[in-house]
């Protein structure tokens, strides 16, 4: 009982779904498309009683649609109680109800609400959306068939809305997964990096404090200083590393040895006539050894994979090409070319890929040098 009650709240307390915005453009084409069919359509019906009416009163309705997004809740109460008080004031008269083929447009209120509605959105507009549906149908005499598909219809765009809500936010937190794995990655490598250089600084500071120099004081405040640095950074980054492996940071020795005879056969040329900082050769070697695996594994028939790496004075870029078909749409899940582009990006670098000039797939990736040391 408990738990469910836990789920119960949950649900009404879950928050409003990212990008639900107010009107668009494309709502106001939406709703003029949607009015020049009503009035085509009224115009054409035999079996409508009030012709005029009905189209106007559902040209009237259409406006909820521009903010079906920003405020869902509303746009149903509105289009739910504007439906009902119609069909009530055909009963009156003692017409049966009829409605528009048009108003399947309507069917987008509560897809949106259950789309980007907050959980007691969701709650409310479910009763509202509901309790509106059995109002008109007591008022008609519809057969059974024809309620069962306006239940249909109208739960289909409920669990729709629903399932594309789940749909986005996964790949949201599969987003935000690779990215936490990236930044962890590059922290270690980080660490590595300038745990090499604060050691040299305290070995050399070491060194000079023994010099009966004036400036001994300072070394040696210098020498307790990086030492404190050190040590505290060796504590932070120790959370972070200790689900890898203790391997040093790779670089580019270890990037030449992605050469392989294959197959495929793995060609490796590096041109690198100035020094890189430690990062960017570890980031070169993740990106290049992602690529590598990612062409052995999707691309269909190739024949050799080459990888080239260029730097100068201010940048480095790695490109990892073959000469196969390219990969089916569906073949992996996206996750080793979102980390590489994260990983390029957190040093200010870029990366693309896709279908290469002469066939094949190439994937580039740039990283500037100035900044990254």
């Amino acid at each position: 009982m408990n738990r469910l009650r836990r789920i119960a709240i949950g649900a009404w307390a879950r928050p409003r779904a990212a990008g639900g915005e107010g009107p668009r453009a494309r709502d106001a084409i939406l709703i003029a498309g949607v009015a020049l069919v009503s009035v085509f359509e009224g115009a054409v019906r035999p079996d409508l009683e009030w012709p005029l009416a009905t189209v106007l009163v559902t040209i009237a309705i259409l406006p909820v649609l521009l903010w079906r997004r920003s405020a869902p809740l509303a746009s149903v109460a509105v289009m739910t109680a504007s439906t009902s008080a119609f069909a009530l004031a055909h009963r009156i008269a003692g017409i049966e109800p009829n409605a528009l083929v048009a108003t399947f447009a309507f069917l987008t209120v509560p897809y949106a609400v259950f789309r980007w509605g907050a959980g007691r959105d969701r709650v409310v507009g479910a009763v509202v959306v509901t309790a509106g549906f059995v109002f008109t149908s007591l008022l008609g005499s519809d057969p059974v068939a024809d309620l069962i598909a306006a239940v249909a219809f109208m739960g289909g765009a409920c669990l729709i809305g629903a399932l594309r809500r789940e749909r986005v936010e996964s790949r949201a937190r599969q987003a935000d997964s690779v990215r936490s794995r990236e930044r962890e990655a590059l922290a270690r490598d980080l660490h590595d990096t300038v745990a090499h250089h604060v050691s040299a600084i305290v070995i050399r500071a070491q060194v000079a404090s023994a010099d009966p120099a004036q400036v001994a004081e300072s070394l040696r405040v210098i020498e307790s200083e990086a030492q404190a640095v050190l040590a505290d950074m060796r504590s932070l980054v120790r959370t972070l590393r200790a689900p890898a492996g203790l391997a040093p940071t790779p670089g580019l020795e270890e990037l030449a040895r992605l050469a392989d005879p294959g197959p495929p056969p793995v060609d490796v040329r590096i041109d690198a006539p100035v020094a890189i900082p430690s990062i960017v050769a570890s980031t070169l070697f993740r990106i290049a050894q992602e690529g590598v695996t990612n062409a052995r594994r999707h691309s269909r028939g190739a024949k050799g994979i080459e990888v080239v790496v260029e730097v100068d004075d201010a940048a480095a870029l790695v490109t990892v090409a073959d000469d196969g078909a390219p990969p089916r749409p569906a073949s992996g899940d996206g996750h080793g070319l979102q980390g590489m582009a994260e990983r390029a990006a957190l040093l200010g670098g870029e990366t693309s890929a896709g279908p290469g000039p002469d066939g094949g797939w190439t994937l580039r990736a740039s990283v500037p040098l100035r900044g990254a040391a």
